[in-house]
C-alpha cells in the first residue's frame, strides 16, 4: 500500500485499516523511512512557510518570523516531531500491561506514527496561521484513531482502551511541551523540566518558578467520559447515524481535552464588558466578540482595534480555562521565566502579583505584544504596531485586568 492510499485508508477507514497495519511485517526504520518522514515534513514545512514566507496579517499589517528563524524552527521542530514519535511508542509499550494488554514495541510504534496522521495531515494548515485551529481540530481526531487502534495493536480490552487512549494523550502533551521547551532553547529562550508524582497519585510537573499538577482523579472521569462516547460512537456508526456519530466522536474529543473540568465558559457578552471604548487617546475602531463550538469543545473571546493616524492597538480576551489540556498547551509560556534580549528585540516572561506576564517588543517601537494568564483561565493579549512597549503597557493597564481576573467560573 503506497503512502497516499495508507493515508486515505487509516484516516477513512481506521477500524477496518488496523488489523492490516498489525498485520503487516517490517521494522521501525521502514516506518520512519516509507511514512514518517514525509508526513512529518507537512506542519513542518506549512509552519515555515505560513509564519515566515506569508507572514501573519490583518487590520493592516502583517509579521513575519525571520527566514533564518523559521528555517532553524523547521529543522529542529521536524526533527523532535521524528524523535517524539519514538517516545510515545515507548511510552505506549510501558503503559500496555496498565490496561490489559501485552508489550510489542513493533505495535507500539504503529500505533502512534499511523496514529498521528490526522494531526500531522492537519498540518497544512498553518500555511495560513488564521485557519491554525482547523490544524487543531483535525490532529484531535488522531486521539480517536488511538483509541481505536488499542485494542488491535496492544490487545488491551475495548473497555480499557479509553483510560489507555486518555493516559497516552496526556503524556503526548506532555512531551508537546518538552519538545517546545527543547525547541525554545535553539532560539534563546527555553526551560529546563522535570516530573514527579504526589502521593496521591496525581502527576506533577515542575517548571522554574511553577508547579502544573495534572490530576489523575479527573484523568480517569475523562476516560470514563470517553469510553462512553465510544459506544454511542459505535452504536451510532453501526445504525448508519453520521450526525449520531459525529456528536459521540466531539464528546469524546472534548472530554480527552478535559473540557468542561474547568466550568463553563465565561459568555463573549461578559467577556465584551471589560473592553472599553477608548484605550488612553485611541478610539475603538471595531470589535467582535464570538463563541465557537466544535469537537466537544466551546471557545469564547473578544476583539478589538483601536487606533489613530499615529498606530494601533488590537485587544484580545480569550477564554480557555474550561479546558485544563488546552490552557495547559497555549498558556505553556506562563510556567516559565525568560529574560531575553537582541540588538534589536526584547522578550521577557516574569510573575507579578501572582499573574503570569509576557512581554515581546522592537526596540524601534515598530512592534510590542503584552500578554497576561490569569488563574481563572482567561488570557489576555495587547499588541500595538507603531506603538512601542510603554504604550502596550498603558494600553494593557486601561483594561479591568482585575474585574476579569475577579470572575467566577460556574461547575
Amino acid at each position: 500500500m503506497n503512502l497516499v492510499e495508507r493515508v486515505q485508508a487509516i484516516l477513512l477507514k481506521p477500524k477496518d485499516t488496523w488489523p492490516v497495519i498489525e498485520s503487516e511485517t517490517g521494522d521501525i526504520p521502514s516506518i520512519y523511512k516509507n511514512y514518517l518522514v514525509y508526513l512529518a515534513a507537512i506542519p513542518a514545512l506549512a509552519t515555515f512557510i505560513g509564519l515566515s514566507l506569508i507572514g501573519v496579517g490583518g487590520f493592516g499589517f502583517s509579521f513575519r518570523v525571520p527566514i533564518l528563524t523559521g528555517l532553524v524552527n523547521l529543522i529542529v521542530g521536524y526533527a523532535l516531531s521524528l524523535a517524539m514519535v519514538y517516545v510515545l511508542a515507548l511510552i505506549a509499550d510501558a503503559l500496555a500491561p496498565t490496561f490489559g494488554g501485552q508489550k510489542n514495541m513493533l505495535n507500539a510504534f504503529k500505533l502512534v506514527a499511523y496514529g498521528a496522521t490526522a494531526g500531522m495531515v492537519g498540518g497544512i494548515f498553518g500555511l495560513l496561521p488564521a485557519l491554525s485551529m482547523l490544524g487543531l481540530l483535525a490532529g484531535l481526531y488522531s486521539i480517536y484513531l488511538l483509541y481505536t487502534g488499542i485494542p488491535v495493536l496492544m490487545k488491551a480490552p475495548q473497555e480499557k482502551a479509553a483510560g489507555y487512549t486518555a493516559v497516552l494523550v496526556v503524556c503526548g502533551i506532555v512531551a508537546g511541551m518538552i519538545m517546545g521547551a527543547v525547541s525554545a532553547m535553539f532560539s534563546g529562550g527555553g526551560a529546563a523540566m522535570t516530573m514527579g508524582s504526589h502521593s496521591g497519585g496525581d502527576v506533577e510537573i515542575k517548571v522554574p518558578g511553577s508547579d502544573v499538577t495534572i490530576n489523575t482523579a479527573k484523568l480517569e472521569e475523562a476516560a470514563k467520559k470517553m469510553e462512553e462516547a465510544g459506544k454511542q460512537m459505535e452504536a451510532a456508526q453501526a445504525k448508519g447515524d453520521p450526525a449520531a456519530a459525529g456528536k459521540a466522536l466531539g464528546e469524546m474529543m472534548g472530554a480527552a481535552m478535559g473540557s468542561g473540568q474547568g466550568g463553563q465558559p465565561f459568555s463573549p457578552d461578559t467577556l465584551q464588558g471589560f473592553v472599553p471604548t477608548k484605550l488612553g487617546n485611541l478610539d475603538r475602531k471595531s470589535i467582535e466578540a464570538r463563541s465557537d463550538t466544535a469537537m466537544g469543545m466551546t471557545f469564547s473571546s473578544v476583539t478589538s482595534e483601536f487606533g489613530n493616524d499615529k498606530g494601533r492597538v488590537e485587544v484580545k480576551v480569550q477564554d480557555i480555562g474550561t479546558m485544563p489540556t488546552l490552557m495547559m498547551a497555549m498558556g505553556a509560556w506562563a510556567q516559565s521565566t525568560v529574560s531575553r534580549e537582541t540588538q534589536d528585540e526584547v522578550e521577557k516572561v516574569y510573575k507579578k502579583d501572582g499573574v503570569a506576564i509576557k512581554e515581546e517588543y522592537r526596540k524601534d517601537g515598530s512592534r510590542a505584544e503584552m500578554s497576561m494568564m490569569l488563574a481563572n483561565g482567561v488570557m489576555i493579549e495587547v499588541s500595538g504596531d507603531n506603538v512601542n512597549m510603554d504604550g502596550v503597557r498603558t494600553a494593557m493597564n486601561s483594561l479591568d485586568v482585575k474585574g476579569l481576573a475577579g470572575l467566577q467560573r460556574k461547575k
